[in-house]
């Protein structure tokens, strides 16, 4: 009886973790880490100036909580987070940590955010359907749907985790037509990515 040859084939991780090595994936996120890290900082460090140097940042949450709508303020967000995430999502969650419940005003901000992705995302494939508008935006997102296309779910989860605008994402996967059912899957990280910056926020507000 023959011995069996010893295999050589390496474990499926070990593949997709030298394919993403290869093609930059460690690299980029890195690299958008740091771009977000950058006006993230300025942010907060504007807050604190302003909470000490000018009025309370506490007051100014009570005085739109106390003087505009729940529902304007999320449309605000909702339309934000639909077209370019325009607005940090933070300035919300602190928001709704003022409010009256505020686990629940959380809850709402982190189905919004994912309601805004999809949305996104059919505006990616409504744009793939017209050549001349997806001509345009191929040059415009060019390295968003090339690095789509090279790493797929994976690209999802960065920008539903990580502070960079998620909707970009969403955009770039309706463009290349990325499986429906796979984006909705990772893109519930979203509500992961609320609840820990919602817990952080709180608590540095109490």
């Amino acid at each position: 009886m023959k011995n069996k040859r010893p295999s050589n084939r390496k474990p499926k991780w070990k593949l997709l973790h030298q394919y993403y090595s290869y093609t930059g994936f460690y690299s980029f996120v890195g690299k958008s880490l740091l771009k977000a890290a950058i006006p993230i900082l300025l942010f907060v460090v504007a807050l604190i100036c302003v909470h000490f140097f000018v009025i309370d940042i506490n007051d100014i949450l009570l005085y739109v909580t106390d003087n505009f709508p729940p529902i304007g303020v999320l449309s605000v967000f909702f339309a934000s987070e639909s077209i370019l995430g325009l607005i940090p999502p933070e300035i919300f969650i602190a928001w709704s940590g003022k409010s009256a419940h505020p686990e629940w005003y959380l809850a709402a901000l982190a189905t919004l955010s994912y309601c805004g992705g999809i949305l996104s995302y059919f505006m990616g494939r409504g744009i793939a359907s017209i050549p001349s508008v997806f001509v345009y935006l191929e040059v415009k997102m060019a390295k968003h749907i090339k690095n789509m296309r090279k790493w797929g779910g994976f690209l999802i989860i960065v920008g539903a985790l990580l502070p960079v605008p998620f909707s970009i994402s969403s955009i770039a996967a309706g463009v290349i037509k990325f499986p429906f059912g796979s984006y909705l899957l990772f893109g519930l990280l979203r509500f992961l990515r609320f609840f820990i910056y919602g817990v952080a926020i709180f608590e540095a507000l109490n």
